[in-house]
């Protein structure tokens, strides 16, 4: 989806951007984060669907609160507040021609929310919090706010490295190995705050709590959490929704703050089901399948040596290789990033032998590759794939030595009696994977 035109109004003295898309039937207000930039977070895929999934049930009007993103800059000596904040809400549905809207509220926007939907319930049909809390730190009777510790932790990131793609294994570990990923992750950072006013929002934050405005929310609110959210921990849903008269706590699978990333349907289904009724029916098309994750070893090192010329030489040989292994084993070739391939197979013994030739046949233009696989359900999206089983086949590769085919124990089963042995390389911690995983090397296919 193409992103929308950013507008401007005047929320007292201050200009504030926002944005409107989506031709669903009802008005959704969307509070992002503190550090938004609504220019930005068009540009990550997974961010551009997210937006796009709203709009397919709601009009979304979306903005950069003062002091982030494309609105005017604030002061450090004098911050806004949640109030302050509520009132560019009030002034952005204004300029929207909207009346009466939902509110979506993630993180230190669901504070804004909240407040908004206490205070002025005539403007709210609805209230939506995702991974938010009534209050960040700890206090005796919250003892499951944030240490000083981990504030401090947070501070120092926030001071010297904000810009730069900080924080990404806390608010999003299944994509902190992605290159892509953190370099648009740093351009949001730069683009949403500067590094002194989300440093001053963070203590803005630290001193935050809404408990006393809980019992006057009275509009209907979902509350979602995920499970293993490492930035806001699920007990603070699970609080609000005891908390807020008539909340719908609602705990979903996984350990992303960034509700864009992961599974990011669990979400949707019970935001769209909420707001609207109804959840689509077949919003999904998911299969299983056996997933190969390949790639080069040291290519770096070797494009170095080589020269860029030579190198795309070798890189088009490779992936002619790879893909008449693929047409041979009845791969599906989902995607090439880089000097990768992820591929998709019917059945895991063919992938396991596709993966074995690979290694083979790419080995005689002087490469090494390591291969992971995995079988699971995959979710079929834009041409691509999602879901927790590609995660974890990418993890399994990153354990892969040089010349591995690596696989996990779901396969391995899969395949009994095929002929294919292995060696029991032991249990791994596979990273943003839930459990433990016992992982096998093909040693004869």
């Amino acid at each position: 989806m193409d992103a929308p035109e950013t507008r401007y109004t005047k929320s007292g003295d201050v200009h504030i951007a926002y944005q409107v898309f989506g031709d669903g039937g009802l008005d959704l207000v969307f509070v992002a984060e503190f550090w938004n930039s609504i220019e930005a977070m068009w540009e990550q895929p997974d961010y551009n669907r997210f937006l796009e999934r709203l709009g397919s049930f709601a009009r979304v009007i979306c903005l950069d609160q003062r002091g982030t993103g494309s609105s005017d800059p604030v002061s450090l000596s004098d911050m806004p507040t949640l109030e302050v904040w509520r009132d560019d809400v009030v002034a952005t549905m204004d300029a929207a021609g909207s009346s009466k809207a939902s509110v979506l509220g993630v993180g230190g926007g669901g504070g804004v929310g909240m407040l908004f939907a206490a205070t002025a319930p005539e403007r709210v049909n609805a209230l939506v919090l995702l991974n938010t809390t009534a209050r960040y730190t700890q206090a005796p009777d919250y003892p499951w706010g944030t240490s000083p510790e981990f504030e401090a932790r947070i501070e120092k990131e926030l001071e010297f490295g904000w810009g730069r793609g900080v924080l990404l294994e806390t608010v999003g570990p299944n994509v902190a190995g992605d290159p892509a990923f953190r370099t648009w992750w740093a351009r949001y950072q730069r683009l949403g705050s500067s590094p002194g006013t989300v440093l001053a929002m963070r203590h803005m934050l630290q001193q935050l709590d809404v408990r006393d405005v809980l019992p006057s929310i009275r509009v209907p609110t979902l509350v979602i959490s995920r499970r293993d959210n490492r930035l806001v921990e699920a007990v603070h849903g699970r609080y609000l929704g005891e908390h807020i008269p008539g909340a719908r706590f609602v705990e979903v699978e996984g350990d992303d703050y960034f509700p864009f990333i992961g599974d990011a349907d669990l979400i949707l289904d019970e935001v769209e089901e909420f707001l609207t009724g109804s959840r689509r029916a077949t919003g999904r098309d998911r299969m299983l399948s056996t997933i190969l994750v390949t790639d080069i070893v040291d290519s770096t090192a070797r494009a170095s040596a080589l020269g860029d010329g030579a190198w795309r030489d070798v890189i088009g040989r490779h992936h002619q290789v790879v893909r008449q292994a693929l047409e041979r084993y009845r791969g599906h070739e989902v995607d090439t990033a880089g000097d990768g391939f992820l591929a998709t197979f019917d059945g895991p013994a063919r992938a396991i032998r596709c993966a074995c030739e690979i290694r083979d046949g790419v080995r005689a233009l002087g490469l090494e590759i390591r291969a992971g696989l995995h079988t699971g359900e995959i979710e079929l999206a834009d041409g691509g794939i999602r879901g927790i089983a590609v995660h974890t086949a990418a993890r399994v590769a990153g354990e892969a030595s040089p010349g591995e085919v690596l696989v996990s124990s779901t396969v391995r089963d899969l395949v009994a009696g095929s002929g294919i042995a292995f060696d029991d390389r032991g249990s791994h911690a596979l990273k943003g994977v839930p459990e433990e995983w016992r992982l096998f090397t093909v040693v004869a296919a």
